[in-house]
């Protein structure tokens, strides 16, 4: 199994009077590069022991965004049930379940409710997944909802790599019949001394949007929003056309060392093409943007040295980050940010050599993310994944 150095680096939280520091994992995938098979390694784990917990019940797998939105898919995909993720985006026509994360930057979160309506009365238990549970105040909160609008015969489960719950915490759980299944159980008591031993004396690289390398961006059909609840089969299918497709438009070189980047909450469909690319025998990395801000720090032991601020390719106001960019032969960044016009024109493998002006605000994210890459790579490859 895992040892702590293994699954816990402390990261120290910017301008959070809440909670000062957070748990940064290595083999996640998210803050810090992962080689893709470690982190898929880890999250079939955490799809095990539910597996053999709940062998012979239906279950309503859902992920936390952002962090656990691939652990989510992953443990769906493995179990073989329906997966849907909390977010944080305005989906179009929507009508939500909200909820709140207290600790978090960005406290709102929300369930499609259309989706949880159909799997209501279908599925035997609700199980959460999280990358950690601290207090576990997040998902009593969702619980609480959930049974105050679809009553209280619904079984919950919560399932988690880390677990720092108290003992107190654990049996308020108990006593509400929620059962925690994780794979490393942690103490969070001295992770806030540790933060602040750390000088936020990292490189703070400020966003720039305004200037358009030009990169070709290739868009592909197929998506399958999780947001919306999916057949983890099929989104696993989807995304397995969606690697034959990138095979078919890009040649990849044995020993090549590359690197796949997801945008947000968008995180399972790169982590999946990279554990397909690092097949093929090539030196692979993977990670994603985010919405948190945290410190970075020069200091030796700390988990993060350099920040990229960014501007979302979801929302033009909002501010997004990239931590620790290496240098690569090639970096493809995967998104399902879907630009005005985009999913229309878009074909299978159809490419087209980006002409937007820099100063558009619909291109703003890409322009900053791709400035941020290019400071240490020079070949870079936009996949837009499309509806149709």
């Amino acid at each position: 199994m895992y040892i702590e150095k293994e699954l816990v680096s402390v990261g120290k939280r910017e301008n959070n009077r809440k909670r000062n520091y957070l748990v940064v994992n290595p083999l996640q995938g998210k803050h810090i590069p992962v080689r893709p098979g470690k982190a898929l390694e880890l999250f079939d784990v955490l799809a095990g022991i539910v597996k053999d917990a709940y062998n012979k019940e239906r279950l309503l797998v859902i992920g936390f965004a952002e962090t656990a939105t691939a652990i989510g898919a992953e443990v769906a995909i493995r179990l073989g049930e329906r997966y849907i993720q909390t977010t944080r985006e305005e989906i179009p026509q929507a009508e939500y379940i909200y909820f709140s994360e207290a600790h978090s930057h960005a406290t709102e979160q929300k369930l499609v409710k259309k989706a949880v309506d159909r799997a209501i009365g279908e599925v035997d238990r609700i199980v959460f997944v999280e990358d950690e549970v601290t207090t576990g105040n997040t998902i009593l909160s969702i619980v609480g909802r959930l049974e105050e609008m679809y009553g209280r015969n619904i079984k919950f489960a919560v399932a988690s790599i880390l677990n720092g719950m108290t003992k107190e915490h654990m049996r308020v759980y108990e006593e509400k019949g929620i059962r925690c299944h994780y794979i490393l159980k942690t103490s969070h008591k001295d992770y806030g001394r540790i933060a602040d031993q750390f000088a936020e004396n990292g490189s703070y690289e400020a966003c720039d949007a305004s200037c358009r390398h030009e990169i070709d961006e290739v868009r592909f059909t197929g998506w399958m929003d999780t947001r919306k609840m999916v057949d983890s089969g099929i989104y696993l299918r989807s995304c397995e056309t969606l690697w034959k497709d990138m095979e078919s438009v890009f040649h990849f070189e044995k020993g090549g060392r590359i690197l796949v980047v997801g945008t947000e909450e968008f995180m399972y469909p790169a982590l999946f093409i990279a554990g397909c690319i690092e097949k093929l025998g090539c030196e692979v990395w993977c990670h994603s943007t985010t919405r948190s801000p945290i410190a970075v720090s020069a200091e030796a032991g700390y988990p993060l040295r350099t920040r990229y601020e960014l501007i979302s390719m979801y929302d033009p106001g909002r501010v997004t980050y990239i931590y620790d960019i290496g240098s690569y032969d090639r970096v493809f960044v995967i998104t399902d940010a879907q630009t005005p016009g985009s999913a229309g024109e878009a074909g299978r493998g159809q490419s087209a050599r980006s002409t937007k002006d820099a100063g558009d605000a619909k291109s703003a994210g890409e322009n900053s993310l791709v400035n941020a890459l290019k400071k240490k790579n020079s070949e870079i490859h936009l996949i837009r994944w499309c509806s149709y």
